[in-house]
């Protein structure tokens, strides 16, 4: 049975949350935006210090991403919007 995107939405929100930890210690933040269910695709936003930084790029993809993909089979790729 295939998940709907509210259940989706919940689990990656979770994932985020753990996650969160670690970016506000560098008062930085990352805000879910969507998913495109049908693509796996999931948009998100950094807020405070993460805005800019350098090493962004590397969270959203070798942290977030790569966690989201392991805990959430469902997700593709994440994007930063």
């Amino acid at each position: 049975m295939s998940k709907t995107k509210p259940e989706l939405l919940i689990e990656i929100e979770n994932v985020l949350d753990t996650l969160r930890d670690g970016l506000a210690m560098h008062a930085g933040n990352v805000e879910l935006v969507d998913m495109d269910i049908q693509t796996g695709i999931v948009s998100v936003r950094f807020q405070g210090t993460c805005v800019g930084c350098p090493m962004s790029g590397m969270t959203l993809k070798a942290g977030i991403e790569d966690t989201l993909r392991e805990l959430v089979p469902e997700v593709t790729e994440v994007v930063a919007v």
